[in-house]
């Protein structure tokens, strides 16, 4: 992850901040480079917030107020090994300012991606939840909304080489049964795509699945996202909002990661690729 966004998280890390404070949080983390020289009234557009909700937020983190705040965060700025990083993040700020809005939509992305490369240069916490996944049977997989393609994309490959993935893509009341269901039938982890707006739906069946004792691995646009919890596995992966709809190619990248992960630690994955592959060609599934 970019230096100064790593730093923004260290600020924000062990503080109670509430919906509209983490949007602030995640708006500042995703324009790091930007963040020490917005006003608050900047700040606040960009988040789509008020300017007070701005100034309470620099209070909530301990500040006497917003200036206090940009103080600190550009005094970091002079601490050692971060000028290249903002100099490198800004010159890309200026490059997006000259390009059209289809193109700013494409760099912001590129900008997730980029983002996402550097918090997996430390692959523990992926491993960790291919090991979580591949040990579950069944493996419930949950996504709703906006998060239900990623689900269904991660579920359709999944099947493939786990002998159980149980997809639960749809809310209403059999939500809950479906997850007391796979709990019975000896479920040990869930996985969960979180993205923005969060249903209030995730969150119930997110808070049914830790009391039935699961481990919640969560892909989530951002470590603030509202549906996470102390105990749960958070995967950060940042969506873009430059278009009208978001768009998720980074959640959608770490799902197929964690995919890779679960094969690693699942016994007798690639012979169950292969078979597939083999009843695929007998039945001529696909053209080429």
């Amino acid at each position: 992850m970019h230096e100064a966004s790593t730093r923004l998280l260290r600020l924000f890390e062990g503080h109670r901040l509430t919906p509209t404070q983490r949007r602030i949080a995640h708006c500042m983390v995703r324009r790091a480079a930007e963040a020490p020289f917005l006003s608050s009234v900047e700040l606040a557009e960009l988040a789509g917030v008020s300017q007070p909700s701005v100034t309470r937020f620099a209070v909530a983190l301990g500040f006497d107020g917003y200036p206090a705040l940009r103080r600190h965060l550009r005094e970091s700025l002079r601490e050692p090994g971060t000028v290249t990083a903002d100099r490198t993040a800004g010159e890309g700020a200026a490059v997006r300012r000259t390009a059209n809005a289809y193109q700013q939509a494409v760099q912001t992305e590129i900008d997730n991606l980029r983002q996402l490369s550097a918090l997996l240069a430390d692959p523990a916490p992926v491993e960790e939840a291919g090991r979580l996944l591949a040990a579950s049977r069944p493996l419930p997989v949950l996504g709703l909304r906006a998060a239900a393609a990623q689900a269904r994309g991660f579920a359709y490959f999944a099947a493939k080489v786990h002998p159980d993935i149980r997809l639960l893509d749809e809310g209403g009341s059999m939500l809950a049964d479906r997850i007391e269901t796979a709990v019975s039938a000896g479920a040990s982890a869930l996985l969960c795509f979180a993205l923005p707006r969060h249903p209030r739906e995730t969150a119930d069946a997110l808070g049914l699945a830790r009391g039935a004792g699961l481990r919640i691995v969560t892909v989530a646009d951002s470590v603030f996202a509202p549906v996470a919890a102390e105990g749960d596995l958070l995967l950060p992966a940042a969506v873009s909002t430059a278009l009208a709809f978001d768009t998720a190619c980074a959640p959608m990248l770490l799902g197929r990661v964690l995919l890779e992960a679960m094969c690693d630690a699942l016994p007798g994955a690639q012979a169950r690729l292969e078979s597939f592959d083999a009843r695929a060609a007998d039945r001529g599934l696909f053209l080429g």
